[in-house]
């Protein structure tokens, strides 16, 4: 059966939805867009998700043609249509159809399409082992010249640093902001642990606010894990006990070498056992 893809109201085949070459998201990465989970048929968070789609829509003086309501019901139209309870979502939100030419007013009407399919970020063996990062040589888009808190269809800053990744043979790279502290990966926020505390930059170190990240700052408060939100430097990262990175795509996954040089002992950490153990039963139970 093929996938059945949300575009401007209807739902169509994979292999017919398609959208203009002229429309401003494809020509300059004009839109926004969200990556969602769905888990044991239920949308997780939908609201914080589509709380941020709409801030980076404002952000960028885009205004999304459905109402959050509307959106979230789109949402479940989709999933429901492709009969999944387990998916990743992608919803996304271009200025629309325009003229060659940057402005945006010659776009009339934004356009909206929502996919929703199974996903793998990662193989299993790094969720189980750890895996291996390196810092990126590009840094973090300065958040006055496109804020990281905007979660845009330009995404060549963080495709840049991936493939000084992949280049280096490890599967995700470390960015850091114009200060040279460290901000957050090129599809994650990361996290450390040192003497028994859970640590993450903070907004202003030029991170996108996941929500994944949200749900693991939740977790340590229920689990009674000491946290902090704080600026933090490559030499906080290699002295680490534990380090591990979250996404909506990726969940939580353990990080057991940077830049060549082993997290503590190379393992993965028992605080970082314990948040992914207690995400896992969080997304499926509540």
């Amino acid at each position: 059966m093929s996938l059945k893809i949300w575009l401007d109201g209807n739902l169509i085949d994979k292999e017919n939805a398609k959208i203009s070459v002229y429309d401003h998201g494809l020509l300059y990465g004009d839109g926004v867009f969200e990556g969602i989970r769905a888990y044991a048929g239920r949308i997780f968070k939908p609201h914080e998700h589509l709380r941020r789609l709409y801030d980076s829509a404002k952000a960028i003086r885009l205004v999304i043609p459905l109402s959050p309501e509307q959106f979230l019901a789109a949402i479940q139209q989709t999933v429901k249509a492709n009969d999944f309870t387990d998916c990743y979502i992608r919803a996304v939100v271009t200025r629309g159809v325009g003229y060659l030419g940057l402005n945006p007013a010659k776009c009339s009407n934004p356009s909206v399409f929502i996919i929703a399919d199974t996903i793998e970020m990662y193989p299993r063996e790094h969720y189980e082992k750890g895996m291996a990062l390196i810092t990126a040589s590009v840094i973090r888009n300065h958040p006055n010249a496109l804020s990281p808190r905007i979660k845009s269809l330009n995404y060549l800053n963080n495709i840049l640093a991936k493939i000084e990744a992949a280049d280096a043979g490890v599967p995700e790279a470390i960015m850091l902001n114009h200060d040279g502290n460290v901000s957050e990966c090129t599809a994650d926020n990361i996290f450390i642990v040192r003497d028994g505390v859970v640590y993450t930059p903070t907004t202003h170190d030029g991170i996108l606010e996941g929500v994944t990240r949200g749900t693991i700052l939740e977790l340590c408060r229920k689990l009674a894990l000491p946290f902090a939100e704080k600026t933090l430097q490559r030499h906080d990262l290699y002295t680490a006990d534990e380090c591990f990175i979250t996404g909506t795509g990726a969940e939580v996954v353990p990080v057991t070498k940077l830049d060549g040089r082993p997290i503590a002992r190379g393992e993965v950490g028992q605080i970082t056992r314990r948040l992914m153990e207690a995400f896992h039963k969080h997304v499926r139970e509540g």
